[in-house]
């Protein structure tokens, strides 16, 4: 499947699909980049969504951008994205991976979506940054006085965005959601993610023994499963279901 190339503003896009009236935006999570929409785009296409991917600051053709990828730059972006979509398609719908869902709801909070298919979401960044600065042994007052601190585990701690994530929480949602989740995700706990889909009324699918990183052969073809069953109208709103 050959995507079209284009720019959105200033923001390097691809439209995946023969063209429709319905579309999904692919929004890709910490070092991903719009190409991987690829597979995603084969699926949704047999039922008559094309998919338009686009790569965030700092990815994919951006990686020397001089955005930033935290959310003050990349929700208006989104925000600016969600704007054109809405000028050429008639009906939209959401896939979004890991951070990309948290920045995605910031940014959609508002918006009236079709559906939404949720892959890892980080769903409280609060708790997520609460839970680093404990690995990292790291004080809110010492994270204030110092601004920045750089982790043993890659991430940088940032008292703007530590701000940023306690003043933002998720208290919208209303677009109907599904999301498939790892049992031993490293970055949300089950009981944040459980909270999360039952206060949203969203349809869980947890992943027996499943990680934050969906990507071995036997991952990915329950991945390419669930989007395909995604399609298949539900009875249940919400639900946990097991893979073994």
């Amino acid at each position: 499947m050959e995507p079209k190339h284009l720019l959105i503003k200033d923001i390097p896009t691809l439209i995946w699909g023969t063209q429709s009236d319905k579309v999904f935006l692919y929004v890709h999570g910490q070092g991903g980049n719009k190409e991987e929409a690829q597979n995603f785009a084969a699926i949704v296409q047999e039922h008559g969504y094309q998919v338009l991917s686009i790569d965030l600051p700092k990815h994919g053709e951006r990686k020397t951008d001089k955005k930033s990828f935290e959310p003050w730059e990349v929700t208006p972006e989104l925000c600016y994205t969600m704007n054109y979509i809405k000028q050429n398609w008639k009906t939209v719908a959401l896939f979004a991976n890991s951070i990309g869902a948290w920045f995605s709801m910031l940014a959609f909070k508002d918006e009236l979506l079709e559906k939404c298919l949720f892959l890892s979401p980080i769903v409280d960044m609060e708790n997520l940054i609460s839970e680093m600065m404990k690995w990292a042994n790291v004080s809110e007052k010492q994270l204030q006085e110092e601004q920045f601190i750089h982790t043993d585990f890659g991430q940088t701690l940032s008292w703007r965005y530590w701000i940023y994530a306690k003043d933002n929480p998720i208290t919208i949602w209303n677009t109907p959601t599904k999301i498939l989740y790892g049992e031993k995700d490293n970055l949300v706990a089950n009981t944040v993610i459980a909270q999360f889909a039952e206060k949203f009324n969203c349809d869980l699918t947890m992943l027996k023994g499943g990680e934050h990183w969906f990507h071995t052969p036997q991952q990915l073809d329950i991945l390419y499963g669930w989007i395909q069953n995604s399609f298949q109208t539900s009875q249940e709103r919400f639900r946990t279901d097991r893979f073994l």
